[in-house]
């Protein structure tokens, strides 16, 4: 098996072309982040351990590529926004493989809020693959806000190699969120 450093970016492309049409977005902030020399954000990128693949590439390529990715992933981020569909997409196919193939920590992140103290309230973003695996108890996930310090704070605490969140529906207590908020 790969050195399992990396963290995986899971979003739905929902589509598009052109990047900021779509969740993809919030993936390029999550770069923006890393290489910004006054922040505070660095993580090994998994998706920069394998050869690119284009939008255009057959799907066996695609599913190829991720599975490889993933293989050298200490935990997985989904990125949820109002926008992510409940089927169709190649989230399913990557909260899949996450979840049901290398047991990786999935750190649920929700687009547009401070914090996150109810999950499933926010159900009606999850893709139908994660609402199952939510369900049946298998996924092991973190929940919290695009917000840059919870967000480092979950890739540095959950992975393969040293923890999961131990359950499906965890949160930071709000206590620690309103902390990690004023940073």
């Amino acid at each position: 098996m790969a050195n399992r450093t990396g963290t995986y970016i899971a979003f739905d492309g929902l589509g598009k072309i052109n990047p900021t049409e779509s969740d993809f977005k919030y993936y390029a902030t999550m770069q923006a982040w890393s290489v910004g020399k006054n922040i505070d954000f660095k993580f090994v990128n998994s998706h920069d351990k394998t050869a690119a693949v284009r939008d255009t590439s057959l799907r066996g390529t695609l599913e190829s590529r991720i599975r490889e990715r993933l293989a050298a992933s200490k935990n997985c981020i989904v990125i949820l926004s109002d926008d992510t569909r409940k089927t169709g997409s190649m989230l399913s196919y990557e909260i899949e493989k996450a979840v049901d193939l290398y047991q990786i920590p999935l750190i649920c992140v929700y687009v547009g809020y401070n914090t996150i103290y109810s999950p499933k309230e926010l159900s009606h973003r999850w893709p139908n693959t994660l609402t199952a695996r939510i369900n049946n108890g298998t996924a092991n996930a973190i929940h919290v806000a695009f917000k840059k310090e919870i967000l480092l704070t979950a890739i540095n605490q959950f992975s393969v190699n040293s923890g999961s969140p131990g359950g499906s529906l965890v949160t930071y207590t709000k206590e620690a969120q309103e902390k990690m908020n004023s940073k």
